[in-house]
């Protein structure tokens, strides 16, 4: 007998659609007739009619057309090999999320039923569940429904809509969607010999047992399993990557199958919308809650798994891919604060740089441009978009001032020729001087009018950060299908120690929701595990953070950011009490930090910190809801995706 998982790994990867290269990569229809046959000969005698198979797939929101071409393959392939059925993750025929493009264009909404119709003729036996929008017939609540149709022998079978619709964190469903009434008995679809319960996405995130704090005051899964006792549940999602995510997901899901002594299918979209990224990940729980089966992560793929059953192989079907390296043990970690990132790095790494790779490739860019100052986050951030979007693809622009070292020019390069990165260096000195010129005349003419003028203005901070930026945009605007980037982090952000039209100025940020000391942790982590190790210069992972911009009066050098702010490891410590915890000033100044286990902080510094976080973070709110799309990283965010606050605010801080 054929060893499948071994001849999956082995063979199979030529019609696993890759999400890294999908714009690049032939997909399914690339393989000759003969492969296929060879591939369809030797899988299917191992299948049964029970088998399932999950299409993890990458859709792009509103492109019908697109979705439907991809979504007909899989259709096709699993048609031949006779499987039971086949499940699409949640709303992929429009694509999600579905953002308001689903109000402004209804037209959308009207091509993707039409476009499920001409799906539903190309299906057999096997059934098709497949998440789309559907129109609110019933002209009471919202226009839509998010729906999943199950299809087979070339029509629509039946049409499953969502109850529980989820408003939270980066979730906006029921400002689109109407919560439908929930009938368990049209829940059941059968698949074989087994009865299967469908359910959306969110439907399964509300036990009572589970959670200390349900969302929900009503769980589909309950019901279903309690008034129809289907053999398995199959969850139709389309979940975000994030922080934590995993461990909650796992939990949850092995909760509630072994609770209920039901199987739970659970597939999941891969690929990234604008801040947005999903994992992937698709797995099979068993009646005892053990995993039994898991898609990869950050991959498209057919993934083919077995439910339990006397008669089936399963043991020879179902494989267990690794989840990224480190997020297994996380899975019953506690919350707390901590510098060991080792846990979440390669999630990191993945989310980010399929965010980058999706996010260019689905607006029709290809090439990125950068300054380089031999500091960490422009640093990462090249090492970043040099494996998402290949080194020739990348354009890495040194851009020293009279302020900036000679190591530090001497950093930038090195770490670009080890990266293979297009280099270039650009002096700013006279850009600098001939608007400082300008605007001296300016100011002066303005100071007989107004005479509160600054006494220590930061303008001729800015005037670099913004020459650098403006070549960076000439640069896009003399090249095709090229984008700056913006290379703020999280915690400088929090602090609004970034300069507006300079370094947050660019059309993606790829690192904005990754604090400083994770930052950190990434750097070791890339020089260790990417495949050309070491890239970034060691005197980068060794220097303290500085912009370079201005002089420090106190030591004559420039001026360095934790001298501006506060040490990085007790301001992430603040980041993450309020992100995760909810901790006011008062509430903090109880708490004992990492960074006071380490260093002696009197009262009066640690108050003094305090007021700085909270005084900075308050002014620099205005900075946050201009920012460009940023992978959304961490379990709390303040990405505009997930997080609103009035700028005009006033919430007494400190």
């Amino acid at each position: 007998m054929i060893d499948l998982t071994k001849y999956i790994k082995q063979e199979l990867e030529t019609f696993e659609f890759c999400g890294a290269n999908f714009h690049q990569n032939p997909d399914i229809e690339s393989i000759s007739a003969e492969k296929k046959k060879e591939i369809i000969s030797k899988i299917k005698p191992l299948l049964t009619p029970e088998t399932i198979v999950l299409a993890q797939v990458d859709p792009i929101v509103g492109d019908i057309e697109y979705n439907f071409q991809k979504a007909k393959k899989y259709i096709e392939w699993a048609n031949e090999l006779k499987v039971g059925a086949i499940a699409f993750p949640e709303l992929f025929l429009f694509g999600y999320p579905v953002f308001d493009i689903i109000d402004r264009y209804p037209k959308l909404v009207e091509k993707n039923i039409e476009y499920l119709e001409k799906l539903a003729k190309c299906t057999g036996k096997t059934k098709v569940l497949i998440g789309f929008c559907e129109f609110n017939r019933f002209y009471i609540g919202k226009r839509y429904f998010n729906s999943v149709a199950v299809l087979s022998n070339k029509k629509i079978e039946t049409i499953i809509r969502k109850t529980l619709l989820p408003v939270y964190s980066e979730f906006s469903d029921a400002r689109y969607f109407q919560s439908a009434e929930f009938d368990s008995k049209e829940r059941i679809i059968e698949i074989g010999k087994i009865r299967a319960g469908v359910i959306i996405c969110e439907e399964n995130w509300a036990d009572k047992d589970f959670f200390d704090h349900p969302v929900y005051s009503f769980d589909p899964v309950d019901k279903i399993i309690k008034e129809q006792k289907p053999d398995i549940i199959i969850n139709c999602s389309s979940s975000p990557t994030r922080a934590k995510k995993e461990q909650l997901l796992h939990n949850m899901l092995s909760f509630v199958s072994k609770k209920y002594q039901t199987p739970i299918c659970y597939v999941n979209q891969v690929g990234a919308v604008d801040n947005i990224t999903f994992q992937g990940a698709s797995r099979l729980y068993g009646a005892d809650g053990e995993i039994l089966a898991r898609a990869k992560s950050f991959t498209e793929q057919f993934f083919i798994v077995q439910p339990p059953s006397k008669s089936a192989k399963q043991e020879e079907i179902n494989q267990i891919y690794p989840l990224p390296c480190g997020l297994e043990q996380t899975l019953n970690s506690q919350k707390a604060f901590s510098l060991d990132y080792e846990p979440d790095l390669e999630r990191t790494y993945l989310t980010v740089t399929s965010s980058i790779r999706d996010y260019f490739h689905k607006n029709g860019f290809k090439r990125a441009i950068l300054g380089v100052s031999g500091g960490l986050d422009s640093s990462v951030s090249c090492v970043l978009l040099s494996d998402a979007l290949g080194p020739e693809n990348v354009f890495a622009i040194s851009m020293p001032s009279s302020i900036t070292s000679a190591q530090s020019k001497s950093d930038a390069k090195e770490l670009c020729a080890n990266l293979g990165v297009n280099y270039t260096e650009i002096p700013i000195l006279d850009m600098f001087k001939a608007s400082r010129d300008t605007f001296s005349r300016v100011f002066d003419v303005i100071e007989t009018k107004w005479q509160d003028r600054f006494k220590a203005p930061l303008t001729n901070d800015n005037i670099q950060a913004r020459s650098r930026a403006m070549i960076l945009w000439g640069i896009s605007n003399e090249f095709p299908n090229a984008m700056p980037i913006a290379t703020s982090d999280k915690s400088e952000l929090y602090m609004g120690y970034a300069t507006i039209n300079g370094d947050m100025s660019g059309g993606f940020a790829p690192i904005a929701d990754i604090t400083k000391t994770k930052l950190f942790a990434l750097a070791r982590w890339l020089n260790k595990n990417r495949l050309k190790r070491n890239a970034i210069p060691a005197a980068v992972l060794t220097k303290p953070p500085g912009a370079e911009l201005a002089i420090d009066p106190n030591t004559g050098k420039p001026l360095l950011a934790e001298d501006a702010l506060m040490p990085y490891e007790f301001l992430d410590e603040v980041i993450w009490r309020l992100e995760n915890l909810h901790q006011s000033k008062e509430e903090m100044l109880l708490e004992t930090f990492l960074y006071e286990e380490k260093h002696k902080v009197d009262k009066n510094t640690k108050i003094l910190w305090l007021d700085k976080f909270f005084k900075r973070m308050q002014t620099a709110l205005f900075k946050w809801s201009i920012m460009p799309p940023a992978p959304i990283v961490d379990a709390r965010s303040i990405n505009k995706t997930e997080y609103n606050q009035p700028i005009t605010s006033k919430l007494k801080l400190y």
